[in-house]
């Protein structure tokens, strides 16, 4: 008999399945169709209706969104996307895979997110492209520059990775119209698909050329090219579909959402209640009455004396993330962010998943009250 040890406080993150992915997924192997099918497709459609938006074009990753985001709105060489350090280096990445160039950009400490002054001091003759991250489900607002850049043929990609399900206002991210949005379905993301992504396009000619790159720039689809001889490549493309298994269980998972979304606001504002007394932690605020939370964060002196001390009592704490203009594959276009550095050294996440308890957080904060105070630092 197997058994199923749910993951707690030692955890720093955790997938939570709402008991019906395995069958979900049995079916489409029963099938014996698992790549790019109407399962996929119909993930597609329960996205874009969930969001209140026309199309949504599902691909292999939030990597795969970026990547292919950025490739629909014609960024490549010469062109510079202007994206701040505080994020997952798959960000980067996707800038440096287009021929684009990185110009790393600050945050604002208390969000760790950029704000639309620090996005407007970036901007040169060069910039083709701001790719805000919404950091730790906190949705970012560039309404107040939005006619600037589009008067300066600039487009908003958002790296929404950590943040399906926010909301910007009354409406969820990506329901805006303004910018290409990307999401992560990944492992540990607040709906997961295993492994997955989804991008929300501004036009219908934007999703058609993501839909032709993610499966080779093949312009017809699976369906149709079961029922002709021959098909048309009519551009780049790399294999990013995403497989039916993979939607299968993001399509149980989307069912359990509101779950998802009450349960993380509940933990994360019980964290907030039981660090308030707390000396020597700041706790990252996302905006909780909009975000759906996906990480939950302080700010401590001496940070990885007080990460080795509560990994030696068996909390799971982690560090998102190391800021990118200091990493040396991104060396060449380093420069001076001041409140990025001094969070890069500061910054700890908190064990976050649906999985935790009342009980868990406490141990947690305790854990982190006991640690500051070895150092003298509460």
């Amino acid at each position: 008999m197997t058994v199923s040890v749910k993951p707690d406080a030692r955890r720093n993150a955790g997938p939570y399945l709402y008991g019906r992915e395995a069958e979900a997924v049995a079916r489409v192997l029963e099938g014996g169709q698992y790549g790019h099918t109407e399962t996929t497709e119909e993930f597609e459609r329960r996205i874009a209706d969930f969001l209140g938006v026309p199309d949504a074009v599902a691909v292999a990753s939030g990597t795969a969104a970026l990547h292919t985001a950025l490739l629909a709105a014609g960024i490549g060489p010469g062109h510079e996307v202007i994206v701040p350090s505080m994020t997952f280096c798959a960000t980067v990445q996707a800038v440096l895979a287009v021929g684009a160039a990185p110009r790393f950009v600050d945050i604002d400490p208390v969000s760790l997110c950029v704000s639309d002054q620090m996005v407007m001091e970036a901007v040169s003759d060069t910039t083709a492209a701001v790719m805000p991250v919404l950091f730790g489900g906190r949705p970012v607002d560039l309404s107040a520059i939005r006619t600037e850049l589009d008067d300066r043929g600039i487009v908003v990609i958002e790296d929404a990775a950590h943040a399906f399900g926010s909301r910007r206002g009354t409406r969820r991210v990506g329901a805006n119209g303004a910018a290409l949005t990307c999401f992560s379905f990944g492992p540990i993301k607040n709906l997961t698909c295993g492994q997955g992504g989804m991008v929300i396009p501004r036009t219908p000619a934007e999703a058609d050329t993501i839909r032709r790159t993610r499966l080779l720039g093949v312009v017809q689809s699976q369906g149709e090219r079961a029922n002709t001889t021959s098909y048309r490549v009519d551009g780049f493309g790399l294999r990013y579909q995403l497989s039916s298994l993979n939607a299968a269980i993001g399509l149980v998972q989307l069912d359990g959402f509101q779950a998802a979304e009450d349960t993380r606001r509940h933990l994360w504002r019980t964290y907030r209640d039981a660090l308030a007394p707390l000396d020597g932690a700041t706790l990252v605020d996302v905006d909780v009455e909009h975000a759906v939370p996906h990480l939950c964060q302080v700010r401590v002196p001496h940070r990885d004396r007080v990460f080795a001390s509560l990994r030696s009592r068996d909390i799971g704490v982690g560090v998102h993330y190391p800021p990118n203009h200091l990493q040396p594959a991104f060396a060449a276009w380093h420069r001076p962010l001041p409140a990025t550095e001094q969070v890069g050294e500061e910054i700890l996440s908190l064990p976050f998943h649906q999985h935790l308890t009342e009980a868990d957080i406490d141990l947690v904060v305790t854990s982190l009250e006991q640690a500051l105070k070895a150092i003298g630092a509460a």
